[in-house]
């Protein structure tokens, strides 16, 4: 039989457990708990350990009691499989399995791992009938089967539904299963419970499941741990029991002294929460997309728009787009809405149109920046076929290493499927792994590479480590996040580093008029998405040169 590895993003490689090491396992991890319980200590199971469950174990696992001693023991439940095997004895030796530019959550694993001892990561799914509670941290992805059409996609349930059964299988009856991800609204009460409840009739159990629903709105950055533990969380129950049981883990395990939670009365409720949370605000950001056009069309700054606007406190959360709205969630939880409508509540009828159209604008909105780059360097006498261009910033949002549908991701592939050669530079990253394992990442089929032509090649794209390096005879260079390293780029310097004259295109407003103004002087090309008075800058250049 063939062994078979669980390669980590650095190359480390891990052999899949034998059934030898089941069986090791659960006698350890049976010792291990017996052990935390003679200390009154309350054991908590997270099931997954990817972006949002591995610093929300790490936050349980960090928690004290009113005696100022540890009052959780946290085991982090990850499938064993090829794909995500490796976070277990990452994990396990005190290491993030995520990366993150926040401050707080390595030395925090470290901690409750190799000093506190209240931190493990497992494998076996037995773990589950000695858990107090059991946080359910599984993706539930939204499949589309088509670029800018929402409609044209499903809730990717089999995960999710799969664990429930197996949890419901194994959990004791008084455990609390407290659902942390974003789920199509129904889900807790018209798929969990009813999966979980005909299981224990199986078993014999007469109680209902105590099911729960919290979302997270957990942020990467800075402030990544902060904002699970210190922020305001909703919550709901499906029964009075339920809800009691989350109320008070919750107040344990999160700050809920400076940050109040909320409590609904049904956990559609909460789910609904987060998903008309989301949408909210991707529609503010999609509403902006058509008035970005307008203003590059019509010769306006869309930005000195908007800040004008936001001077009026009621409209200070206005915000321009970018190149598209990335990360994990704004993306998708309006799909899940319209989903669940249909084929959990069964509704024919049509009554969604803002939140759908919302989605398909921010997901095709990047696809403006090619056509910006293509006649930036038409007005240059360049082909785009075969231009050499560099995008500034892979992550979806500024000074973060988080790739998940990020708007420069359409913009690669966009302009790869034009015939332009691509380099990559991000201060915040070193893989991009939906390039470099595009037929696998984020899962075999689930590629944006489907909905584009000649995608093979952006396997090899590697990320640039020095920017100087990058700049050089680039023939366009794309701002395409806001990271602190690109807000003061010098034209003068650019100009030097790339070594001939070049467009540039601002896609976040990182580019003030003094600036767009010094590229034109020194024979570039600039366009900016929303930027329309850059053509006015560009004239004045002109007149001023023929005036000489």
């Amino acid at each position: 039989m063939s062994v078979e590895y669980s390669v980590s993003p650095d190359g480390e490689r891990f052999q899949l457990p034998s059934s030898e090491e089941y069986k090791k396992e659960i006698a350890l991890l049976k010792k291990e708990i017996a052990k935390q319980k003679r200390m009154d200590r309350e054991i908590v199971v997270v099931m997954g350990v990817g972006f949002v469950g591995v610093a929300m174990a790490a936050v349980i696992a960090d928690t004290v009691g009113k005696n100022g001693k540890p009052s959780k023991y946290v085991i982090g439940m990850q499938r064993p499989s090829l794909r995500s095997f490796w976070k277990i004895p990452i994990l396990n030796k005190g290491i993030s399995p995520v990366t993150s530019e926040d401050q707080e959550l390595a030395p925090m694993i470290r901690r409750c791992v190799l000093d506190k001892k209240t931190l493990r990561a497992t494998f076996v799914y037995d773990v589950l009938s000695l858990a107090d509670v059991v946080v359910v941290d599984i993706q539930c992805d939204y499949l589309k089967e088509a670029l800018g059409d929402v409609r044209n996609g499903r809730a990717d349930m089999t995960p999710l539904e799969e664990s429930l059964a197996i949890m419901a299988e194994h959990i004791s009856p008084d455990a609390l299963v407290l659902i942390e991800t974003t789920v199509a609204p129904g889900t807790t009460e018209q798929i969990a419970y009813p999966i979980m409840k005909k299981v224990f009739m199986r078993r014999g159990i007469k109680s209902d499941p105590l099911l729960a629903h919290s979302f997270e709105r957990v942020m990467p950055g800075k402030n990544y741990v902060a904002s699970i533990r210190d922020f305001w969380r909703v919550c709901s129950g499906t029964n009075k029991k339920a809800r009691t049981r989350v109320v008070k883990f919750l107040n344990e395990v999160i700050n809920t002294k400076d940050y109040p939670l909320t409590v609904l009365d049904k956990p559609i409720e909460s789910e609904t929460a987060k998903i008309v949370e989301n949408s909210f605000r991707a529609t503010i950001l999609a509403f902006i997309d058509e008035w970005s056009l307008f203003a590059e069309r019509n010769g306006i700054d869309i930005l000195k728009v908007i800040n004008a606007i936001k001077v009026r406190p009621t409209h200070s959360n206005i915000m321009f787009p970018g190149p598209g709205i990335g990360g994990y969630c704004l993306p998708k939880d309006g799909g899940l809405g319209v989903w669940a409508y249909k084929h959990i509540h069964g509704f024919e009828d049509d009554i969604f149109k803002i939140t759908p159209l919302a989605i398909n604008i921010n997901d095709t909105r990047s696809l403006h920046v090619a056509q910006l780059t293509r006649d930036a360097l038409r007005n240059m006498n360049r082909p785009i076929a075969a231009a050499d261009i560099l995008i500034l910033g892979a992550s979806y949002r500024e000074d973060v290493g988080d790739t998940r549908y990020s708007g420069s991701e359409m913009i690669v592939r966009r302009l790869t499927e034009m015939g332009a050669e691509l380099r990559v530079h991000d201060p915040y990253l070193t893989h991009w792994w939906e390039f470099e394992k595009q037929d696998t990442y984020p899962g075999k089929g689930h590629s944006f590479s489907r909905f584009f032509r000649n995608q093979e090649k952006l396997k090899n794209l590697k990320m640039e480590a020095d920017l100087d390096r990058a700049l050089k005879g680039a023939d366009a260079i794309i701002l395409a996040v806001r990271h602190k390293q690109y807000l003061d780029l010098d034209p003068d310097q650019m100009l030097k580093k790339v070594g001939n004259t070049f467009a540039i295109i601002d896609c976040f407003g990182i580019l003030d008029d003094q600036k767009i103004r010094r590229y034109f002087e020194l024979g570039c090309e600039v366009k900016g998405l929303g930027r329309g008075h850059v053509w006015r800058i560009k004239n004045e250049v002109r007149r001023q040169k023929t005036k000489r």
